[in-house]
């Protein structure tokens, strides 16, 4: 199948990237063919997201998106930031925060049900949007460039072998492949090796973000509140924090962010996410509701130091794909987007001067000329402050130097990341363990009991899509020095170690996997290769 552009991934950045795209085909009376693939069952069952999201993108994307019923429908209200001890909630007055930390202005959303209507508003513009088909790897030329993307095949079983079912993978060729397939993708691992794109960047960084949405009972709902809050349940030296959002019919979500660059290998994201509810300041919020949905998924938060090279013979990276999370908003949709719709532009211009399979150098030239850069570079030292001086000191640091960009003044220095997340884990037998309390059941749960929430899809009988480089290394080196972590990190229990005293294993339950990539970022060794499962797989996300 041939077209113009194949754009990989139905995220905010391809949907935009496909309706910039033909809207501009429209506006020069030029016909242009356009594929979106999404390996979810559906458009928006793969989307986890707090979220709050500042409209500026879709104002220049779909200015009468009001008119068209986007389901941007809870204004933010209030905005309250709080630094949490065991016990209690400081909350730190407004005025001391720089500007940019404001939600005045956004949007409280499920941004599932967003890109589902940015896909309706896709496919009215004559987009054809192709879910449960994954990307299983580029196509290349016989020159080396991008031609387009081959999908997995469908119907084998575990051992590999074709079952009655059957049905081989199709190639979808293109002038230009976008990837949007968000963070910590397989098919922009490809081409980050293929053509060396992270040659003059640092290191990607990560957080792991985990979700919950709550209906809660009417005399706890504040319509409009955005709530985040640092400190406990975590150290002083682990970074990360939690989020509240008050929207919709008594619905709350709650979240919790742990930066992938902790160092004590006995962490649990999970087990710290349900230790955080316990607190008083949240429990209240939330004793006598009901937990609706669960989910996780990774955030890039590396900025622009770890912004790869954009663009490859054949197509680019857009979205989080490439990065454009702005770590203290603690928001980057708005981003994504517009990175999708300045590759769209390149793309068009490129298509209609008859051109293919060559590099879209306009692209990186218009980002670093729009308000993406400007909104990243203003924030791109806050991460580093916080790997190297910990939360309390490093947002401090950072609070500084935002207010500094408020008024104009801009620091001459860019802070590089020291290391990537996988190789901060310090060895097990060096730190002290966690002991974690049980879940009450009331706000605090089971890690099988909210993967069951994720409403998985996931045929047991197909490949395992969680590759090891090297067999013994989860036992000679992951057990042996870390203690496993793999048991930990990983919020769907998808890694077990089983067996005898003296014989142990891992087990890989593929079939819990929710498609968070932690595993393929955080493993000591990188040993642990994520790809995509058969489409279709994994979990269908209900309006998160």
């Amino acid at each position: 199948m041939a077209y113009d552009v194949v754009i990989v991934g139905a995220g905010p950045a391809g949907l935009a990237a496909s309706i910039r795209l033909k809207e501009l085909a429209q506006e020069s009376g030029y016909e242009l063919s356009v594929c979106v693939l999404e390996k979810g069952a559906s458009v928006g069952a793969h989307i986890l997201s707090g979220a709050v999201i500042d409209p500026m993108a879709l104002n220049e994307l779909i200015p009468d998106w009001q008119g068209k019923g986007a389901p941007l429908y809870t204004d933010v209200t209030e905005d309250r930031f709080s630094i949490l001890t065991e016990h209690r909630a400081r909350t730190i007055p407004r005025r001391l925060l720089p500007p940019l930390m404001s939600n005045s202005g956004n949007y409280i959303v499920s941004l599932g049900e967003v890109c589902s209507w940015l896909a309706q508003q896709a496919e009215n513009l004559g987009v054809e949007i192709y879910s449960g088909f994954a990307a299983q790897t580029m196509l290349y030329d016989e020159k080396g460039c991008v031609v387009g993307v081959l999908t997995g095949d469908m119907g084998r079983n575990a051992s590999g072998e074709p079952t009655a079912r059957f049905t081989p993978g199709m190639e979808l060729h293109a002038r230009y492949t976008l990837v949007a397939e968000g963070a910590r993708g397989s098919l922009t691992g490809e081409l980050e090796t293929r053509f060396a794109l992270r040659r003059q960047s640092g290191p990607q960084k990560y957080g792991l973000g985990l979700k919950e949405v709550w209906r809660v009972p009417i005399e706890q709902h504040r319509p409009g509140l955005v709530q985040h809050t640092m400190g406990w349940p975590l150290s002083a030296n682990t970074g990360g924090g939690s989020f509240i959002y008050h929207y919709g019919q008594q619905l709350v979500s709650v979240g919790f962010v742990v930066h992938l660059d902790y160092a004590n290998p006995h962490l649990s994201p999970f087990e710290e996410f349900q230790r955080l509810k316990t607190h008083p300041a949240i429990r209240s919020v939330l004793e006598g509701g009901q937990r609706l949905g669960y989910g996780a998924r990774a955030i890039s938060e590396g900025g622009v130091q770890a912004w790869p090279e954009m663009i490859f013979p054949g197509g680019a990276l857009i979205g989080c794909s490439a990065g454009m999370v702005n770590v203290p908003r603690i928001k980057g949709s708005h981003n994504a987007m517009k990175s999708g719709m300045l590759a769209a532009e390149a793309a068009f211009a490129a298509i209609t001067t008859d051109r293919r399979h060559d590099l879209l150098h306009a692209y990186p030239a218009a980002l670093r000329n729009s308000w993406v850069w400007r909104d990243l570079h203003a924030v791109r030292n806050v991460k580093p402050l916080l790997s190297r001086f910990g939360t309390l000191r490093g947002s401090a640091l950072g609070n500084i130097e935002m207010w500094l960009s408020a008024f104009g003044v801009g620091l001459p220095w860019t802070l590089a990341h020291n290391k990537a997340d996988h190789e901060c884990l310090t060895p097990a037998s060096d730190v002290p363990g966690i002991v974690y309390p049980k879940p009450d059941g009331i706000v605090s749960f089971d890690r099988l009991s909210s993967v069951y929430l994720s409403n998985i899809a996931h045929d047991a009988d197909q490949p395992c899509h969680l590759r090891l480089r090297d067999e013994t290394a989860p036992i000679r080196i992951n057990l042996a020095r870390f203690d496993a972590p793999e048991q930990r990190y990983c919020p769907a229990g998808v890694f077990e170690i089983v067996g005898l005293p003296g014989n142990p294993g891992l087990q890989i339950n593929a079939q819990n996997c929710i498609h968070c990539k932690t595993c393929d970022i955080k493993d000591p060794r990188q040993n642990i290769v994520w790809v995509p499962p058969e489409g279709g797989s994994g979990p269908i996300y209900i309006s998160m």
